[in-house]
């Protein structure tokens, strides 16, 4: 398996060579975000600012008011929080094209603890206005995310991985902007978006052996979540698990919700994820197994909440 931040560093440096507008701005992380790929292929149109977060993000909205592509880089618990002003007024104010990539999402920096740690950052873009908020399953859809991003006419968020990750069974379009079913089932609707999805699919092997049969969506548009996929599915199940690695509080399952309370569907819904808390140090799988995450725990919880 490839680390998704190799993958979409790399995929980066060859949407450079095609499109000549685009630059790349990083906060002295570029080895840690592989923004060092782009800045070993085209150096005129690589700029380091250091640690200073909040420059960069003034800097490349410069940029993309004079006709260029910026792609922002640092972990995306500063690129949501430090530049969070110069977003909010500089980007999304003037929706001016900007693609926003905050690596080491979730407990990604696991040894760095909460600090380092971003279990809110997919809420808190969220709720910029004219902003698109992209949650990548796989290195196929981060490749797909920085493709789609660099054409577009408005900010988009990336929240990116920085660890090996397994594919997914479809990750050919997210374009569409809509849930992607990767496995049929009847009796319960599992959504998830970023890692958790490989979790979820593990899960539902899991409640498979017991007889439970599980539907299983990845969300990599997080914002907005377009079609009827998880209406139809959960006409069926008429249960809904929401799976993500960040807070239950505005994140991936919030993010359902608010679209699901439009259809008239009954349903219930048990989320999973952080608990309005922080995060803690240790390795990524010891993190992921205390907060729950792991293919044993929501298999549990799943079955639980379908008797």
């Amino acid at each position: 398996m490839t680390a998704m931040r190799d993958a979409y560093g790399k995929k980066l440096a060859a949407l450079g060579e095609a499109n000549k507008k685009i630059v790349v701005l990083d906060a002295d992380l570029s080895g840690s975000t592989r923004s060092s790929y782009f800045a070993k292929a085209f150096p005129d149109r690589f700029f380091n600012v250091g640690v200073s977060e909040g420059n960069m993000a003034g800097v490349a909205a410069g940029f993309a008011a004079t006709g260029f592509m910026p792609v922002i880089n640092t972990f995306s618990i500063f690129i949501t929080l430090k530049c969070c002003d110069q977003i909010r007024h500089d980007f999304c104010y003037n929706k001016l094209p900007v693609v926003i990539a905050g690596a080491y999402g979730g407990f990604s920096d696991s040894y760095d603890g909460a600090s380092h740690q971003a279990i809110e950052d997919i809420a808190i873009m969220r709720a910029l206005p004219k902003t698109e908020v992209i949650v990548p399953a796989d290195n196929r859809q981060a490749e797909l995310a920085i493709e789609y991003a660099v054409k577009q006419d408005h900010p988009v968020f990336l929240r990116l991985s920085r660890n090996e990750v397994a594919d997914v069974p479809d990750s050919s379009d997210i374009a569409a902007k809509t849930p992607i079913k990767l496995r049929d089932g009847n009796m319960l609707t599992i959504a998830a978006a970023g890692l958790t999805t490989q979790i979820a699919l593990e899960a539902a092997s899991i409640l498979e052996k017991s007889g439970i049969s599980a539907e299983v969506f990845t969300i990599p548009f997080v914002k907005p979540i377009e079609g009827m996929a998880l209406e139809e599915s959960l006409e069926k199940t008429g249960k809904l698990i929401t799976v993500e690695e960040h807070s239950i509080v505005g994140g991936v399952g919030s993010a359902c919700l608010e679209k699901l309370a439009k259809s008239g569907i009954s349903f219930k819904w048990l989320p999973i994820g952080v608990n309005d808390t922080f995060g803690d140090t240790g390795s990524y799988k010891e993190l992921l197994a205390a907060y729950g995450l792991t293919a044993e725990s929501v298999a549990g919880k799943a079955a639980s909440f379908v008797s």
